[in-house]
């Protein structure tokens, strides 16, 4: 298996399309389609994108196929992360502390966000005039016109 193929399964485990995965991970769509198109291969800062954007996704298989795709749970999530759920299964007795805990703040707060401005500048060109028009014939002849000056 390719590397493009491993990052098509990557993509797909995580249910994104093409376009999705490209914004997430900040490669561009173009880079993504020549990859899978075969036009070119990956390249290291492809690689560290998609690592940098999803951290569990183990780099030797990524790059040479070797290992499991993800890194194991346990490197991804804390062991003492409070969960729904007891060390049986079972609902955990206790939710309160769960339930009463105050959502996170936002990551990007309304205020601060800066749109971003689309600056369209025409450049000033002086109007184009006709010089001349040629008309070629299926007998191997032309006529060329040319405008009078005005």
């Amino acid at each position: 298996m390719e590397m493009k193929d491993r990052i098509r399964q990557l993509m797909e485990s995580n249910h994104m399309t093409q376009k999705v995965f490209a914004q997430y991970t900040g490669i561009s769509e173009a880079s993504l389609s020549g990859v899978f198109n075969g036009r070119t291969k990956p390249s290291l800062s492809m690689v560290e994108s998609i690592h940098e954007r999803m951290p569990n996704v183990s780099v030797d298989w990524l790059m040479f196929g070797s290992g499991e795709m993800y890194t194991s749970q346990a490197e991804s999530a804390p062991a003492d992360a409070p969960t729904l759920f007891g060390a049986d299964g079972q609902p955990a007795d206790d939710t309160s502390e769960v339930a009463t805990q105050p959502a996170t703040e936002p990551v990007v707060s309304s205020g601060n966000v800066q749109q971003q401005k689309t600056v369209v500048k025409f450049i000033d060109k002086p109007q184009r005039r006709i010089t001349e028009i040629r008309i070629f014939y299926d007998d191997q002849t032309w006529e060329t016109f040319v405008p009078k000056d005005r």
